[in-house]
């Protein structure tokens, strides 16, 4: 399992220039997706923001998630056994074996840290050696014990004290700084995760945090740049990624989700789970409409003799039950955004995703409880966006990472992973062949 130096695999970059055919796997708490797609490169003008390809997809398979709770691993073989099966539809339809994949990671405890570092400029004028040294120096920090290292971003140059520089090179100043956004995870769920992996016979080349992958699907035009709080609503966990000036900024991710409603209304109703996911999905709302005492729902009730019979009642009992499990997840999650110092950017423009996020009257109970103190923000459900040959059903936002995990490599140049001296070289696109090199020549001599 490569996984040294607490980091998780490096992907290469792609190149712009050429087609690639892609396989990624979002292993969620309800459901395992397995995408293979062709990644065609595409001009400037075509593509949308920030993206260099267009993603077709060629095959999809998706399985009822097993031996996953909270986003983590929990049962090793029924985990397996999912992700083997949604693999081998995908690779049926696709017509393509499948040997290496990207994942995502929901659960472990998803964390941030920023640090930020300065090196004195050598020659004057700002070299690429220059900018190497001042990211190895900010990621220098970020390897802790009992962490893996998803995600490290930098999200910010500064020259002599002037920040907001985008790109440094070639400036003239005598001290360069960087801001760094790193996102970890605990190294045991990750480790887990990419064991269920591996254990299919295939190599994980990644693992993407959830919010980052939803957010590079669900976001639009300038939504990053300006300012967004992605929030994915899964089955068993609710993830959150904070976007500001294009960059990912602050990651979370609680493990309560849209399960936990459905468990809720199956006690509270005395139902099958089943039944209460059904009721949930065709009859649920997070706010209560005046028509909901006349609407009557029947809901089948398990007698001594273990028959089902049908109990009608007003949808209005549904309602009361949804409510408050809703609001308290948006409750949970205004609170870690506040206490991580992100409220007001984080209110003025949401989007939902995940599956959970398609319960009537979400929008606009988020709105309410999420809002800054200058007023309700903008709220909207996030779809997969600028990806061809979804089907209709993988259209909705419940496939928003898994589209969002496609786009992943067309963006995966910007991340620096070097912890500090004497670790093997991690990074930015230049490992394999140079790093195998060095330490053929270290360990010969």
């Amino acid at each position: 399992m490569s996984f040294s130096n607490g980091l998780t695999p490096r992907l290469k970059p792609l190149s712009a220039r050429k087609s690639a055919i892609l396989s990624v796997l979002d292993v969620g708490t309800s459901k395992v997706v397995c995408l293979i797609a062709q990644l065609n490169p595409v001009s400037e003008g075509e593509a949308l923001k920030g993206r260099t390809h267009l993603a077709r997809v060629l095959g999809i398979g998706h399985q009822r998630s097993l031996g996953l709770k909270g986003g983590i691993v929990v049962d090793l073989e029924a985990a397996e056994q999912s992700i083997r099966q949604a693999v081998d539809a995908a690779e049926r339809m696709a017509k393509v074996e499948v040997r290496s994949i990207l994942v995502n990671l929901t659960g472990g405890r998803a964390g941030s840290q920023s640090y930020n570092a300065n090196v004195g400029v050598r020659s004057g004028s700002v070299s690429n050696g220059d900018i190497h040294r001042v990211l190895d120096a900010a990621s220098a920090y970020s390897v802790r014990p009992g962490r893996a290292v998803l995600h490290a971003l930098p999200t910010g140059f500064s020259l002599d004290g002037q920040s907001g520089i985008l790109d440094p090179a070639g400036m003239i100043g005598g001290n360069l700084g960087v801001d760094m956004h790193v996102v970890t995870a605990d190294s045991a769920a990750a480790r887990n995760l990419m064991l269920a992996v591996e254990r299919c016979h295939l190599d994980v080349e990644a693992v993407i945090s959830t919010p980052y992958a939803a957010g590079l699907s669900a976001l639009v035009d300038d939504e990053a740049e300006i300012g967004a709080t992605l929030i994915d609503l899964g089955g068993g966990t609710t993830s959150v990624g904070v976007f500001a000036g294009g960059h990912l900024v602050h990651v979370d991710a609680l493990a309560v989700g849209g399960h936990h409603v459905t468990m809720d209304i199956a006690r509270g109703l005395s139902t099958r789970v089943a039944v209460a996911e059904r009721l949930k999905t065709l009859y649920g709302a997070a706010i209560s409409s005046p028509s909901d005492e006349r609407e009557v729902i029947s809901v089948p009730q398990v007698d001594e003799e273990e028959r089902d019979v049908a109990n009608h009642m007003p949808k209005s009992s549904l309602v009361r039950i949804i409510k408050p499990r809703v609001e308290e997840i948006l409750e949970l999650v205004r609170d870690r955004l506040r206490r991580a110092g992100f409220a007001t950017e984080a209110g003025r423009r949401i989007v939902l995703t995940g599956g959970a996020s398609q319960l009537t009257g979400l929008p606009e109970m988020a709105r309410r409880i999420l809002g800054s103190e200058k007023g309700p923000g903008q709220v909207r459900i996030g779809r997969p966006l600028g990806v061809k040959g979804l089907p209709e059903a993988a259209k909705g936002p419940a496939f928003s990472v898994g589209v969002g995990l496609l786009v992943y490599p067309q963006v995966a140049h910007v991340e620096h992973f070097e912890p500090g001296a004497g670790s093997v070289y991690q990074g930015t696109g230049t490992d394999g062949y140079l790093s195998r090199m060095g330490r053929w020549i270290k360990d010969s001599f």
